[in-house]
């Protein structure tokens, strides 16, 4: 049974950096691409950022690009890094990690693409 779980997250000021960590076990993930969401409250869960499965190729939102990197385990490919520097109180969501099984294409931003959610981490940044 696959899983993926979250590690991570917690409360920052504005400006500042955290890290989220998302291992995968129970399934064989070749080719499986990677990704973060994050969902604010009475919003809709959203993209944020994914991965191939060599790592070769990544997609971010406009609103984290180049504030948010994703990087993937380089030896397993079965975990997933989201480094978030420069944050804002606009980034406070739950954030969710998947494993997306389908090829690499442009609809890697979106959420029904996705095969596998981890259990989701708060992440809050105050002003």
């Amino acid at each position: 049974q696959v899983q993926l779980v979250q590690s991570g997250g917690g409360l920052v000021q504005a400006g500042g950096s955290l890290r989220l960590s998302c291992a995968a076990s129970g399934g064989i993930f070749n080719n499986y691409a990677m990704g973060w969401f994050r969902q604010a409250p009475g919003k809709d869960r959203e993209f944020v950022a994914a991965i191939s499965w060599g790592g070769g190729a990544t997609v971010y939102a406009d609103s984290v690009k180049g504030r948010f990197t994703i990087s993937r385990d380089k030896a397993t490919k079965n975990a997933v890094d989201l480094q978030m520097n420069s944050m804002k109180p606009e980034d406070t969501a739950v954030y969710y990690c998947a494993a997306d099984r389908s090829p690499w294409s442009d609809d890697v931003t979106i959420k029904e693409r996705y095969d596998y959610w981890g259990q989701g981490t708060q992440v809050t940044v105050s002003s």
